[in-house]
């Protein structure tokens, strides 16, 4: 089978899975691709790994539109997703309305699963806010430290400490089995993305690709965003 070849953040996998039949039954195409954490993703395309379209951050996208790597009339936007607190299924759900809720909980994990901090965009953020909140040093130790946040959350899911928790973007959260959206993080803490999609100028099946682009960011597809954990 023809597949269109996507670069996306983690973030966007779930809603990219749901639509895989939707977008079959339209194309006669497959999809693939790679999901991970947006900086590699993006450096991928840079290097010339063949793509025909990127979901990537707003602020990313448009970048590469400048680098000419990305059509700029191409562009759209997919939603916003927060960054999250997860926990295992059967562990008791954590609420943090204040930094020193999100304090208390983290001083008191036992291992802590986050993306690339150096990467990814949830990464990046759990390390900026564990600087902010003053306990970087002290939980060096129990950070658990993945490419990705699917792959931070799987094995979340299978650890084995006694309070573990992960800090990802709520779509890789819902979309990982055998765990639980926790709650947002607190106020100053806190992290919206916006995910943008857009067709590669380099793209092999570039009227395909903004079929999926559509099909994406569609109106009649608002409440499966919702599902997979994009708001407006």
């Amino acid at each position: 089978m023809t597949t269109v070849n996507i670069l996306s953040g983690g973030a966007a996998q779930g809603l990219v899975r749901g639509l895989t039949d939707a977008f079959k039954a339209q194309t006669g195409f497959g999809i693939d691709g790679e999901f991970g954490a947006v900086g590699i993703m993006a450096d991928k395309l840079r290097a010339g790994t063949q793509a025909d379209l990127v979901i990537l951050t707003q602020a990313l996208l448009a970048k590469l539109a400048a680098e000419k790597l990305v059509i700029p009339s191409s562009i759209a936007d997919v939603g916003r997703v927060e960054t999250a607190l997860a926990v295992r299924n059967r562990d008791p759900r954590v609420t943090v309305k204040t930094e020193a809720d999100l304090r208390d909980v983290l001083r008191g994990s036992d291992a802590i699963y986050v993306p690339d901090t150096k990467a990814s965009t949830a990464g990046q953020h759990v390390a900026k806010v564990l600087d902010q909140l003053g306990i970087a040093y002290e939980t060096a130790s129990r950070l658990k430290v993945f490419p990705n946040g699917a792959t931070a959350m799987r094995e979340l899911a299978a650890s084995t400490a006694q309070r573990p928790v992960g800090c990802t973007q709520a779509t890789e959260i819902i979309a990982t089995e055998g765990i639980a959206l926790s709650g947002s993080l607190p106020p100053g803490c806190e992290l919206v993305t916006m995910y943008t999609a857009g067709v590669t100028t380099r793209a092999a099946h570039p009227q395909e690709a903004a079929a999926l682009i559509a099909l994406l960011t569609g109106a009649d597809r608002k409440e499966l965003r919702r599902q997979a954990g994009f708001t407006g």
